[in-house]
């Protein structure tokens, strides 16, 4: 049963970042959102893609919100957040999941379907390198729960990269 009351929640959650993703694109941004929870369910932050103006290819969701997190809490409190991100981190924001020390990750589309997605788009060259895999090859334990929900995640893709830019 507690299962299932978290799954459904991680759900609901997951849902609100396909919502800031949502947000980003209406701001002319990729469609990437993430936002931080805390241990009670409670939305801490929130961050999209922030591609635009700039052209700042640092500026992806997960990494802006681990920026924020890291300079708003310690790594005794991150550890028990859970970030939701609308799709798989890449590996440089696993990377800042990894050093912020956020100690849960739930995404929706898995970086393998986005790259289906996107093909060799310039605007998001997607690296086939699993989160997993990022994290595997550190020293602390971050729980990873994905992909879930990915053809809904998929759906604000799959229009979005399908137009001109």
């Amino acid at each position: 049963m507690a299962k299932q009351d978290s799954s459904s929640r991680d759900e609901a959650l997951l849902r609100l970042s396909f919502d800031a993703a949502r947000k980003a694109m209406e701001r002319g941004n990729h469609p990437f959102g993430a936002i931080l929870v805390d241990a009670h369910g409670k939305v801490l932050m929130e961050a999209g893609n922030a591609f635009m103006p700039s052209h700042d290819g640092t500026a992806h969701a997960e990494r802006l919100l681990c920026s924020e997190a890291s300079i708003a809490y310690d790594e005794t409190k991150l550890k028990t957040f859970t970030l939701y991100s609308s799709a798989e981190p890449c590996a440089m924001c696993a990377g800042a999941i990894y050093w912020v020390g956020i100690g849960r990750l739930v995404y929706g589309l898995g970086e393998q379907r986005l790259k289906m997605i996107t093909g060799n788009h310039p605007e998001n060259p997607t690296l086939d390198l699993p989160c997993r895999d990022v994290f595997a090859a550190g020293q602390k334990s971050i729980e990873v729960v994905g992909p879930l929900l990915e053809d809904e995640a998929a759906a604000q893709h799959e229009r979005f990269w399908a137009r001109p830019h």
